[in-house]
């Protein structure tokens, strides 16, 4: 029996070349007993030029293009399995297409969790819209999000407390280049709040010592500046001065890089060992369990909030487009207040009310990896 799946309808209101590489189309055919129809030649003709129309005129990252190209292939799947063309799509097509996506595999679905669902339904919005342009609809079939929406659950992201927080910035070595570079990625992580890629993808000339405040390419090549104290000057600042002409010697002569944070060959950083070096301090500090460089960014917002600082001011400084986004911390901070006055006071009653319930959130944005 197929999982149920809840979708909300209300009445509805009046670059520069990547390759995106084909599934093979005999492997989907052979499932479905038969060639691949002309419709999913179509299918992708179009979206080989999906990408021109994400760059151009979405102005995504290539991390969001990579997951709107991935997302689609089970919608690719899905017009072959059941005989359908991109001009088959109707509110019965659209439903079935989020059932099979969510169905278990037993029931021959896919499996996927509802917030994946939601994703590759956002996706498909933005690649109907793209035909609308092509030419190929006077309006999108898809329904908005107004008049066909799914419900969902956003738990409220996890974060550190101060003390957890200042245990891990110092966990890392400082007598080493290697420990100088991870204090300083730690300390500009919780100190600005910015995402993973932001600081793999810093520059030397990113950095205003003058100011304290960095440049930042966010989502979208979108620049913002954010601003770092005193601490994380003083770490990056040794680790400029110290450690990082010490790994740019290892990359050897005419191979100089302009990023901020190397590695032992005296290349740019990757967002994997990014990754690994901030859990292997978390662990080495006694942190909670799966942290990631994602925590520290809400860390840096929910202790901003802490602080008095205005909801309108953590939107700019974390590059949120849309306050929403940001009104999550709001949530973290009403819910350890709660916590601590049911843990604390001694006239505390249970809960009745549903005011520890994570919010609703619309459908997810997709982003890349991790998240906001």
């Amino acid at each position: 029996m197929a999982t149920s799946y809840v979708i909300e309808q209300t009445p509805s209101p009046s670059g520069g070349g990547l390759e995106w590489e084909r599934p093979p189309a005999e492997e989907i055919a052979s499932e479905a007993g038969a060639a691949a129809p002309d419709s999913i030649a179509e299918f992708d003709a179009c979206r080989e030029r999906f990408p021109y129309y994400l760059r151009g005129q979405r102005g995504l990252s290539e991390n969001t293009e990579r997951v709107y190209m991935s997302d689609l292939l089970a919608f690719r799947e899905y017009l072959l399995r059941e005989n359908l063309s991109l001009t088959d799509m109707d509110r019965l097509t659209l439903r079935g297409y989020l059932a099979w996506l969510a169905s278990p595999p037993r029931d021959g679905g896919k499996g996927y969790e509802r917030v994946s669902v939601a994703r590759k339904l956002t996706v498909l919005r933005s690649f109907y819209l793209f035909l609308v342009q092509e030419g190929m609809f006077n309006s999108t079939p898809v329904p908005s999000g107004r008049s066909f929406r799914l419900k969902l659950t956003k738990p409220l992201p996890t974060f550190l407390g101060h003390r957890e927080a200042a245990r891990l910035l110092d966990a890392p070595d400082e007598s080493t280049p290697l420990g100088m570079r991870d204090k300083a990625i730690l300390e500009m992580l919780y100190g600005c709040g910015i995402r993973l890629a932001e600081i793999q993808g810093m520059n030397l000339s990113d950095i205003n010592f003058g100011q304290r405040s960095l440049l930042v390419r966010g989502k979208g090549s979108k620049e913002r500046q954010v601003l770092f104290g005193r601490p994380a000057e003083e770490s990056l600042l040794r680790y400029m001065n110290e450690g990082r002409p010490l790994l740019a010697e290892e990359a050897g002569p005419g191979k100089k890089s302009d990023a901020a944070f190397l590695n032992r060959y005296g290349q740019r950083l990757s967002r994997r060992s990014i990754e690994t070096l901030v859990k292997r301090h978390s662990a080495a500090a006694g942190a909670h369990d799966d942290v990631h460089p994602h925590t520290l960014r809400h860390t840096f917002a929910t202790h901003m909030l802490e602080g008095g600082a205005d909801l309108r001011v953590i939107q700019e400084l974390l590059g949120h487009s849309s306050p929403q986004t940001t009104q999550i911390y709001t949530h973290i901070t009403k819910a350890e207040a709660l916590q601590a006055y049911l843990s604390h006071h001694p006239r505390a009653d249970e809960p009745t009310s549903p005011a520890t319930a994570p919010p609703e959130s619309p459908e997810p944005e997709p982003e890349e990896s991790a998240n906001a």
